[in-house]
C-alpha cells in the first residue's frame, strides 16, 4: 500500500516538473519562429530610388530621362564622354527602358529605378556636366532638326506618325508620358533613346 502511494506521488511530481519546465519554452519557440518571418517581410519592402541629381524645375526643363539621353550625346564632344566600360553597364538599362516603354508595361517606380541606376553608372563629373547644360525642350527640338526629324507644333507631330486621331486627350497624355516628353518633344523622345542605344552599342 505504501509502495503504491509512493509511486503515485513520484509520478505526480514528474508531471508537475514537466509542466513547469515546458511552459517557458512555448513563448520562446514562438518568438524564434516569428523573427525570421518579420525579417523576411522587412526585406520585401523595396528601397526608394535615390533622388535625381538633375534639376527639372527650371523653365522648359527636359524630364530626367531626356536630360540623361541628350546629355550623354553631348558628352561625346568632351573629355567626359561615356567610356566603353560605362557603356556595357548603361546599354542594358536603356534597352530595358525602351522595351518597357514600347509595350507600355513600365510602372513609374520601375522607370525611376532604372533611371537611378543609369545615374549611378555615370561619374560625378559627367552628371555635373549634364546638369550644367540646363537642357530644355528647345535643345531637344534643335537636336531633332539636326537629325532630319520633322519638328511640328501640333499634336500629331508630338505623337508621331500613325498615332491616330481617335485617341482621347487622356490617352494622348499617357502616350506622351510613356515617351518621356510633352508637347512637340514627345515624338522625338524615342528617336533620342534609339540614338543613345546605338552610340552605346558602338562603344
Amino acid at each position: 500500500m505504501k509502495q503504491t502511494i509512493t509511486l503515485g506521488l513520484l509520478a505526480l511530481l514528474v508531471l508537475i516538473a514537466a509542466a513547469c519546465g515546458g511552459s517557458p519554452v512555448a513563448p520562446a519557440a514562438a518568438e524564434a519562429a516569428a523573427e525570421p518571418a518579420a525579417v523576411q517581410a522587412a526585406a520585401v519592402v523595396p528601397a526608394a530610388a535615390p533622388a535625381s541629381r538633375l534639376d527639372t524645375g527650371y523653365e522648359g526643363a527636359l524630364p530626367q530621362r531626356n536630360q540623361l539621353l541628350l546629355g550623354t550625346l553631348r558628352l561625346e564632344d568632351s573629355a567626359a564622354a561615356v567610356t566603353g566600360e560605362q557603356a556595357a553597364k548603361l546599354l542594358p538599362l536603356w534597352q530595358g527602358i525602351r522595351a518597357t516603354t514600347s509595350t507600355g508595361t513600365a510602372s513609374e517606380a520601375e522607370t525611376n529605378a532604372l533611371l537611378a541606376q543609369i545615374e549611378a553608372a555615370l561619374t560625378d563629373d559627367q552628371l555635373t556636366a549634364i546638369a550644367a547644360m540646363q537642357l530644355t525642350q528647345t535643345d531637344l527640338q534643335e537636336w531633332g532638326k539636326s537629325q532630319g526629324l520633322s519638328v511640328g507644333t501640333g499634336e500629331g507631330a508630338a505623337m508621331g506618325a500613325g498615332s491616330g486621331q481617335s485617341l482621347s486627350p487622356e490617352a494622348r497624355a499617357t502616350r506622351r508620358a510613356e515617351r518621356g516628353g510633352t508637347g512637340t518633344s514627345g515624338g522625338m523622345s524615342t528617336a533620342l533613346l534609339d540614338a543613345v542605344i546605338e552610340l552605346l552599342e558602338a562603344k
